[in-house]
């Protein structure tokens, strides 16, 4: 992705402001746990309008531009059908929700279940489980499009109640150990994805 401004800003300041915002934007999708050698994201400072923009203006607005450029990026993911955000909530630290965000949007069986519509929050909780975070495993609520299917761990409200119909589906998990919170975006794991990866030679 390129990102461009005419706004006269300080490299230094810009460094650091597009660190944070990356971090917090492109860092936080996740479609099949594989990088490629051309995933870059750069940004490009003219100051040709001679207008000074704060720091704060200037992060507000990028978070809002990368985020955008980044949940597109998931939108166009090899084979998905579906869009699926996993918000973790009341981790211990924003470093801890962002391991367990990963950790299921990295879990092939999970991205399986969501694919086949099936609201399987055993899977939901065997994936957060391999995350290296601090957190009672016997004591974690699950959403899946606002129904709570996992209470502490354990049986929730019914999952017929799910509708996984749809392209866009949300994960809330709640590890009720802290504060801090992260978003992590990922997709489903279709057979698209397989016959596309695998019908071509390189």
């Amino acid at each position: 992705s390129v990102v461009m401004t005419d706004a006269v800003v300080d490299e230094k300041h810009l460094q650091e402001i597009f660190t944070r915002v990356c971090n917090r934007t492109f860092n936080r999708i996740d479609s099949d746990g594989c990088t490629s050698t051309n995933d870059t994201v750069i940004l490009m400072a003219s100051g040709s309008s001679g207008v000074q923009i704060s720091d704060s203006n200037l992060e507000q607005t990028l978070m809002e531009v990368c985020g955008s450029l980044a949940t597109q990026l998931i939108g166009d993911a090899e084979g998905h059908t579906k869009i699926v955000s996993i918000e973790v909530i009341n981790a211990g630290s924003e470093d801890d929700a962002v391991a367990v965000g990963r950790a299921c949007a990295r879990n092939n069986l999970l991205k399986c279940a969501l694919f086949g519509g099936d609201p399987n929050w055993g899977r939901i909780l065997a994936a957060l489980g391999t995350a290296d975070a601090d957190f009672d495993p016997a004591d974690v609520d699950v959403s899946l499009n606002q129904v709570m299917v996992s209470r502490s761990s354990g049986p929730g409200d019914d999952r017929n109640l799910v509708d996984l119909s749809g392209v866009n589906i949300s994960i809330l998990i709640d590890l009720k150990s802290g504060l801090h919170s992260a978003t992590i975006y990922t997709n489903d794991l279709s057979h698209d994805y397989v016959e596309e990866n695998s019908a071509y030679a390189t």
